[in-house]
């Protein structure tokens, strides 16, 4: 139904900043909520944060105040920026149309270690 790419992972020291995106195939930040999830070594897929259409959001416990999703329309691009990055923030990046569904993509890999 889309296609998504993420990018902007790599690696990092604790207390560290980046900033994720997520290309969309054609104009569909628009008129879909967007997600990000992630996926750490032997532990289950998370949802990490929701942006809605209307630009209202939403964060896992363990990410509030230190993630902001944003999305850039005219781009067809979201964006995850993660400030103050711990060890624990380490995984597989993906981002995601939950009213869509879909396969994943290959993520973009976070690793925050000194």
């Amino acid at each position: 139904q889309v296609q998504l790419v993420e990018s902007g992972g790599g690696l990092v020291q604790p207390g560290g900043s980046l900033r994720l995106t997520c290309a969309a195939s054609g104009s569909i930040s628009s008129i879909y909520a967007m997600a990000w999830h992630r996926q750490a070594p032997g532990k289950q897929r998370e949802l990490v944060a929701v942006i809605t259409i209307s630009g209202g959001t939403n964060y896992a416990d363990s990410v509030k105040g230190r993630f902001t999703i944003s999305r850039d329309n005219a781009k067809n691009t979201v964006y995850l920026q993660m400030n103050s990055l711990k060890p624990e923030d380490t995984a597989v990046y993906y981002c995601n149309v939950p009213v869509l569904g879909g396969s994943w993509g290959q993520g973009t890999q976070v690793t925050v270690s000194s």
